[in-house]
């Protein structure tokens, strides 16, 4: 198995000072050669871990602060306009009640609602922790909480990691967050998607399949194994973890996305806009605290 670390392309940054707001201009790396008026073939928002709940701090987590933050981020999607939005998880907090924690759901989902182009939900630990998944997607109007689609020629595949070892799916505190699995049916699901697609596809998942530590799906190498034997995927995108990360392994790419909820202030916060292109490559432009990425395609490696 190759298993190495991405080349890492820091870049544009809106940071304070003085009060005053600035955007410091994007270095983008040689690694890929993107040229700069090269038209993406879609482009797609992503946020995750906005944690939202009318709460008190926790730590690092300032979970009411979720909301200016992404109004922060509307602004710039506003600008952007992706045609899909992603959030990875962990949408909401844990409450004590279906009550309280449907008030969470239904109040940060009216402000991400309203953002430019199609909505995608993935399916986080902390979203099902009182809710089941049926409530949480009713709610969000999203039928599945695994599916794929097409978009500027590249396919997406949405997946729920949010499963017992024993196959029982979370919900109503009925799990340890360890605990997490893509079981059987959902793997032959996957497996046939991507045979049956033909484009690149790009992946989305909120629990780490990059890692076998407690973020980490725990059946993560058999499906790192369906994704590569299709020969389709270029790169997965994950939340979870919190921090920005990148790693390769066998020719895939898997990015973690900084969370939207840690720290206090809207300079601590991440976010961004992911373009890809016609051969499969992607270039993520990271705001706030959230990294650039430029990605080459695998036909290209």
């Amino acid at each position: 198995m190759t298993y190495t670390n991405d080349c890492t392309v820091l870049g544009r940054r809106a940071f304070l000072q003085n009060g005053a707001l600035f955007l410091a201009a994007s270095t983008l790396g040689a690694k890929t050669g993107f040229a700069q008026d090269q038209q993406p073939s879609v482009r797609v928002g992503l946020l995750t871990d906005l944690h939202y709940a009318d709460k008190n701090p926790g730590g690092s987590r300032h979970y009411r602060e979720t909301l200016a933050k992404l109004e922060d981020a509307a602004l710039q999607f506003e600008k952007d306009q992706p045609a899909h939005v992603v959030e990875l998880g962990d949408f909401i907090d844990a409450a004590d009640s279906v009550r309280t924690e449907m008030s969470y759901l239904q109040r940060i989902n009216k402000e991400f609602a309203a953002l430019p182009g199609q909505k995608h939900y993935v399916l986080g630990n902390h979203c099902v922790d009182t809710l089941t998944k049926d409530e949480f997607l009713g709610e969000v109007g999203q039928q599945k909480s695994f599916y794929s689609f097409d978009a500027g020629g590249i396919h997406f595949v949405v997946l729920d990691a949010c499963f017992r070892s024993d196959g029982t799916p979370y919900g109503r505190k009925n799990f340890q967050w360890t605990d997490t699995n893509i079981p059987k049916k959902q793997l032959e699901w996957l497996a046939s998607d991507l045979k049956d697609s033909g484009k690149n596809t790009i992946v989305f998942v909120h629990q780490r399949l990059d890692v076998s530590n407690s973020y980490g799906v725990k059946n993560a190498p058999e499906v790192r194994k369906i994704l590569e034997e299709s020969g389709k995927v270029q790169a997965v995108f994950q939340g979870h973890s919190h921090k920005n990360d990148l790693k390769e392994i066998n020719g895939i790419h898997y990015c973690v996305h900084r969370a939207m909820v840690e720290g206090s202030g809207l300079e601590q916060s991440g976010y961004s806009t992911m373009d890809i292109f016609a051969d499969g490559s992607l270039r993520l432009t990271g705001y706030r605290q959230q990294q650039d990425h430029e990605l080459n395609s695998r036909s290209s490696r």
